[in-house]
C-alpha cells in the first residue's frame, strides 16, 4: 500500500542534515565556491562522512548504512534546500551504485568502504561533445591491449573530477550498440588532461581528455558489454535523488519569494495583496506540492522493489521543471534586483537551470517516458 508519509526517524534524519548543512555550508559559503577548482566544502564532506551520510544508500556489509531511496530523497531534498556543494551524488549515489551492483568483490572491497568514509571520490565521465544521452553518445574508445585497455576520446560535464580519486569512464569496446563497458581510471594517469569549464551554476565540471591511458583488465567493472545496463540501472535511480534536490531548491525559493511578496509595500500594500502576483504564486505553490508527491511516490516504488522505469523519469522532467518555473517566477516578483548577485534567489534560477539540462535532459526524459508507456 503507497505510503507517502514519513516515519520519525526519517524526519529526525531532515533535521540533521538541515542543521549540518545550515551550519557548514550556508550560501554565504555556496558563493565563495563558485567556479572553485575543488568545488565542495571540505567541512560539510568531513561532517556527512562523520554522520554517515556519505554511504546512506550504500550496502552494509562494505560500511554504508543500506537504507532506502525514502532516506535519500529526506537528504537530497536538504541539499536542494541549501544548495549544498558536495560530490555525494556522483561519488557515492552513482559512481557508488555502479561499483555496488556490478563491480567485482575485489573492486568492491577496495572502493566501497572508502567511497562510505569521504577518502575516496569517485566520478562517472559519461558525456561526449556533441553526442546523446543514450548508448549511442558513449563513442570513447577501450581498445584491447595485453592484459588490459587503452583508452582514447574526451568526456566533458564531469564534475568534481579535480578532486576525485579515480573517474569512472564509459567507454566503447565494440560497434554493437551494447558494447560499452565501465571502468575505473586515475584522473593523474599519464594521458589524461582535465580542463575545467564553467557553467550556468558555476560548479565544479570539467573536460576530461584521454590520450591512449592504459587500465587493467581488473580496473573493468562488471563482465563485458554489461557497462550500459548497469549504467542505465543506477542512472534510473540516480535521477529520483536529483528530482528530490529540484523540490528541496524549489521549496525554499517559494519559502524566500512568499517571505518577500509579503514584506514588500507597493502602493502601501504588500505585493502579495496583487491578485496577478498571487495567482503566479498559487500555480507555483501547486506545481511545488505536485512534484514533491510524484518524487516521494517515486522513491517509494524504489524501496518497495517496483519498477521505476516510467516514475523515475517523470519525477525529474516534472520536478526540474518545476524548479526552472519556480525560480524564473520568483525572480519576476523580485523585480529588477532578483537578477543581480546580492539576490540569493538568481543562485537558485541558475542551480535550477543547470540541473534541469544534467543527468538526462527533457527531451532524453520524454523519450524514455514514451518508451515506458508505448512499449507497455
Amino acid at each position: 500500500m503507497l505510503d507517502l508519509k514519513f516515519s520519525a526517524e526519517q524526519e529526525m534524519l531532515r533535521e540533521t542534515v538541515r542543521g549540518v548543512c545550515t551550519t557548514t555550508s550556508p550560501l554565504s559559503v555556496v558563493r565563495e565556491l563558485e567556479d572553485d577548482p575543488t568545488g565542495f566544502s571540505p567541512e560539510l564532506w568531513k561532517q556527512l562522512a562523520h554522520l554517515d551520510l556519505i554511504g546512506l544508500q550504500l550496502p552494509e556489509e562494505y560500511g554504508g548504512s543500506g537504507m532506502s531511496a525514502l532516506e535519500g530523497v529526506v537528504l537530497y531534498e536538504e541539499f536542494g534546500r541549501s544548495l549544498a556543494p558536495s560530490p555525494h551524488f556522483v561519488s557515492s549515489v552513482l559512481s557508488g551504485g555502479a561499483l555496488a551492483r556490478a563491480g567485482s568483490e575485489a573492486i568492491k572491497q577496495e572502493w566501497l568502504p572508502r567511497i562510505v568514509t569521504g577518502e575516496a571520490i569517485l566520478s562517472p565521465a559519461w558525456l561526449e561533445p556533441e553526442n546523446g544521452f543514450g548508448p549511442k553518445g558513449v563513442q570513447v574508445r577501450a581498445v584491447a591491449d595485453a592484459d588490459g585497455f587503452v583508452l582514447t576520446g574526451v568526456k566533458r560535464h564531469v564534475a568534481f573530477a579535480r578532486a576525485a580519486t579515480r573517474l569512472v569512464v564509459l567507454a566503447r569496446t565494440g560497434d554493437a550498440l551494447g558494447d560499452v563497458d565501465l571502468f575505473l581510471v586515475d584522473p593523474a594517469a599519464p594521458g589524461v588532461t582535465l580542463t575545467q569549464q564553467m557553467t550556468i551554476a558555476s560548479d565544479s565540471q570539467y573536460r576530461v581528455e584521454l590520450d591512449g591511458v592504459r587500465v587493467s583488465a581488473e580496473d573493468r567493472i562488471g563482465a563485458a558489454g554489461t557497462g550500459w545496463s548497469t549504467w542505465d540501472a543506477v542512472m534510473h535511480e540516480g535521477i529520483i535523488l536529483a528530482a528530490a534536490q529540484a523540490v528541496g531548491g524549489a521549496e525554499y525559493a517559494m519559502d524566500i519569494t512568499v517571505q518577500y511578496a509579503k514584506d514588500r509595500q507597493q502602493f502601501d500594500k504588500p505585493l502579495g495583496a496583487f491578485q496577478a502576483l498571487a495567482h503566479y504564486l498559487a500555480d507555483a505553490t501547486t506545481n511545488v506540492d505536485g512534484a514533491e508527491v510524484l518524487v516521494h511516490e517515486a522513491a517509494w516504488a524504489s524501496s518497495e522493489g517496483r519498477s521505476v522505469a516510467k516514475l523515475a523519469p517523470m519525477a525529474k522532467l516534472f520536478a526540474c521543471q518545476t524548479f526552472r518555473d519556480v525560480t524564473a517566477t520568483a525572480q519576476q516578483i523580485f523585480g529588477g534586483i532578483g537578477f543581480t548577485v546580492e539576490f540569493d534567489i538568481q543562485l537558485y534560477f541558475r542551480r535550477a537551470k543547470q540541473l534541469q539540462i544534467s543527468w538526462w535532459d527533457t527531451r532524453y526524459l520524454e523519450e524514455l517516458i514514451a518508451a515506458a508507456v508505448l512499449d507497455d
